[in-house]
């Protein structure tokens, strides 16, 4: 296998904010890392890929700093299939091997994640293989906590965060479906369904519909906007709930995958039940679309940062 990548020398910039490119190296060195640590011990190759999960960076500034205070990490870790993984004692070990490295790995940037819980499987995602997660805490409240989602199948992040999107459509679609009446819930429901909305829209910017684009743009610009600016108010938050159910935004990012992939004879509206090989598979001309726009993304922040650095 490769060299292991070097880990970061800061994860925060000098107010407290996050690098987000930095963050994304720090999820890769990892997945080489515990790549290699398991390959040893299980006498296999294994091969793991990850990176960020949550779509902060599309709106960071041109070098990867995070223009919120970002309290909850995530991360995708993307598993091969058909290999000693697929034993429980093993996946099991998988399990301890992360949590240990995350320990570790984030306590020289001075963050202390403690009370490792995984096992539990995430909905709409496959039901023979499912997703799964580990989450830590924070011991200080820097933030609240890392969560990680082990996905299978081993591919390049950018497919992984596309394939995603299929998921989380269906999940903000609990709330937002119109043959359904508006949800109420907490404040804070609705605005953890509003930042993923946000998420959706801006990784599959670039395969969205012109009709919807014209819809939508200005409608999502200023929900942008109220985020960056600070979103507090829970009246205000339940009007833009509102505004994104009766604008049936949900549906302009469904038709964004659905021809595409059913061009490959797969039902966005059906991914619990697709075949296991096709978990992760993004079809040609999304990862033209979309997974080359995350690539120059990452590929930007890092040539700022040593021009600016330099």
């Amino acid at each position: 296998m490769s060299e292991i990548p070097k880990l970061p020398e800061r994860l925060t910039h000098d107010d407290g904010k996050f690098n987000l490119y930095h963050l994304n190296e720090l999820y890769k060195a990892l997945a080489c890392k515990i790549s290699m640590q398991i390959s040893e011990e299980l006498q296999e190759k294994i091969s793991i890929t990850s990176g960020m999960w949550g779509g902060s960076y599309l709106v960071a500034n041109d070098e990867g700093k995070a223009r919120t205070n970002v309290v909850r990490l995530y991360c995708l870790i993307n598993l091969p299939q058909n290999t000693s993984l697929d034993k429980k004692e093993n996946f099991e070990r998988l399990m301890v091997l992360y949590h240990q490295s995350f320990s570790a790995t984030f306590a020289s940037y001075n963050l202390s994640f403690i009370d490792p819980q995984w096992g539990a499987p995430i909905p709409y995602s496959n039901s023979k293989r499912p997703t799964t997660t580990l989450q830590m805490w924070e011991k200080n409240n820097t933030v609240k906590f890392l969560r990680a989602f082990f996905v299978w199948n081993s591919v390049p992040w950018e497919d992984s965060v596309i394939y995603d999107t299929i998921r989380n459509i269906k999940v903000i679609k609990e709330m937002l479906d119109m043959n359904q009446r508006p949800v109420k819930r907490p404040a804070d429901e609705y605005k953890f369904l509003l930042q993923d909305v946000l998420i959706i829209y801006y990784t599959l910017r670039g395969a969205l519909s012109p009709d919807f684009m014209e819809h939508a743009e200005p409608i999502m610009s200023e929900l942008l906007e109220k985020f960056l600016g600070g979103l507090h108010d829970p009246g205000v938050i339940e009007e833009e709930y509102l505004n994104l159910y009766s604008n049936a935004i949900v549906y302009g990012l469904e038709e964004a995958l659905e021809g595409p992939y059913k061009k490959a004879g797969l039902d966005i509206l059906t991914v619990e039940n697709w075949p296991v090989e096709k978990i992760n598979w993004v079809p040609q001309e999304l990862r033209e679309n979309l997974g080359r726009s995350l690539t120059e993304t990452f590929a930007s922040f890092k040539t700022n940062l040593e021009k600016n650095n330099a």
